[in-house]
This record gives structure tokens, C-alpha cells and sequence, in this order.
């Protein structure tokens, strides 16, 4: 489903609002309204941001498709009206990363170099650097991943920070075992996750389960935010079918 607001693989309406999708077409998914981690954050006055790789690039040349393979489906707070465009919280939180791996185009990279990330930062590279079988390649998304990562090491905020890489279906599609049962949409099949941090453990593949919404719950434990209702959902169909809750990341860091 696209997301209602620009930018969006669908267009406004002729002579339209152009910060909206053409909300009469059935691939546009209404405004949303239920609570985000980002929500939660601003309820709590941490600072925090999106990063999309190359969303002012799709704003202004929406007549080129998606290249730079730009994945409109891929911004999730486009899709709620708490971030609907012309608000403070808009501009604040949802951002141009820019293109590529230099920091004169990069403005995550530039972010990163001048010790500017928010508190808690989420990335979403551009396409054809996110490593998605079918139209991205593995090698250039390690390096553009190297580099990142390498630039928060030698960066001012690098001794306070963790890194949670995650990857699409890449790794996922061959999985031999099943997954345990959860609720009705998964998880599914195990992809790879990185922690990188300067106290995560060393030398561990750990093997506690977790999904994406382990990320939110490390996020809501760290900030002592209220649980979001989707996670308290999952936590409970887990037990409902024996499984244990799922982990919220701290096992793999070293906090003693």
C-alpha cells in the first residue's frame, strides 16, 4: 500500500493538494492513527529521527520512478497522520538522508561526522544500497554499511551508541527450520541482525528469539516508555502458545 502523503508511488490528485497521494485510489492506505515508537519518544522528550536515503531526491523528481530506488512503502511514519506534512513534528523528525556515501550528499553521514545524531536515529538507506535481492547488490551495501558504521566509531557520539543492523528477507527466504508460532503474522523466517556498540559482547551469536519489535522493546526499556499495544499484543500470542516473550536486545550487550 502506498503512503498518503508525498513522497508516495502514488501521485496527487490534478490540481490537487501536492503533499498528498491521490487518497481516492485504492493503493493509497488512509492516515493512521494508532501510536508509533516515535510517539512514544516525543511523549517522553527524547529526541529522535528518520532518516530516509533519498527522500528530498523523490520529492523532487517524482517523474523518475524510483530511481535512486527510492521504496516509498519503506518509510513507515509517512503512513500516519501525526506526521501529516506542514507539522513541527514532520520537519523535525522525518528526514532527508541524502544520497550516497559522501557527507557533501550523505546528511546522515554529515549528522554522524558533527556528533548531530538524535538520540535514538532510525536509517533506512536508499535502495540500491540496501542490499534487497532483485535490484540492489550485496557488496555495495557492505560498504556503504562499513562506511556508516566506521564514521560512528570515529565520531563523538560513538561511546554511548548502539548499532541494531537489520536486513529485509535477504538471508530469510532459505532458512532451514521452521519459526516458532507466534500471532498471526509471524515471526517469520530468521534474517540476520548485527549489534554493534563499544560494551556489546564479544565473540557471541546470541541465541535469544527476537523479531523487529525486539528493537522497539529495547527502544521502550531504555526510555522507560509505555509499551506500544502492537508489542503487547505479540508478547501475550507468544504465551498464549507457550512460547516465552520475546528478547528486548539486552542480552547482547555487556551493561555490568
Amino acid at each position: 500500500m502506498a503512503p498518503p502523503y508525498q513522497p508516495s508511488n502514488v501521485r496527487p490528485v490534478q490540481g490537487g493538494d501536492p503533499a498528498l497521494a491521490d487518497p481516492s485510489n485504492y493503493r493509497v492506505m488512509p492516515p493512521q492513527t494508532y501510536a508509533t515508537i516515535g510517539d512514544r519518544l516525543s511523549d517522553k522528550g527524547v529526541d529522535w529521527a528518520w532518516y530516509g536515503g533519498g527522500w528530498d531526491y523523490a520529492l523532487t523528481h517524482s517523474d523518475t520512478g524510483m530511481v535512486p530506488d527510492f521504496q516509498y512503502h519503506h518509510q513507515p511514519f509517512n503512513y500516519f497522520c501525526s506526521f501529516v506534512p506542514g507539522t513541527q513534528a514532520r520537519t523535525q523528525h522525518l528526514r532527508d538522508a541524502g544520497l550516497g556515501n559522501d557527507p557533501s550528499t550523505n546528511k546522515l553521514i554529515a549528522d554522524i561526522d558533527a556528533g548531530r545524531l538524535p538520540t535514538v536515529t532510525f536509517y533506512k538507506p536508499q535502495g540500491n544500497l540496501n542490499m534487497h535481492a532483485g535490484y540492489a547488490d550485496v557488496e555495495s551495501g557492505d560498504r556503504h554499511l562499513a562506511n556508516i558504521v566506521e564514521r560512528i566509531q570515529r565520531g563523538p557520539q560513538w561511546e554511548s551508541t548502539v548499532v541494531i543492523v537489520t536486513h529485509d528477507e535477504n538471508g530469510g527466504w532459505w532458512d532451514h527450520v521452521p519459526p516458532p508460532k507466534g500471532d498471526r503474522w509471524g515471526p517469520g523466517f530468521r534474517v540476520p541482525a548485527l549489534v554493534i556498540a563499544p560494551f556489546a559482547k564479544k565473540g557471541i551469536v546470541d541465541h535469544t528469539v527476537y523479531d523487529t519489535n525486539s528493537i522497539l522493546l529495547f527502544i521502550t526499556r531504555v526510555h522507560d516508555l509505555v509499551p506500544l499495544d502492537g508489542v503487547v499484543a505479540r508478547d501475550r500470542a507468544f504465551a498464549a502458545n507457550g512460547q516465552p516473550p520475546l528478547g528486548d536486545m539486552t542480552a547482547t550487550l555487556d551493561l555490568a
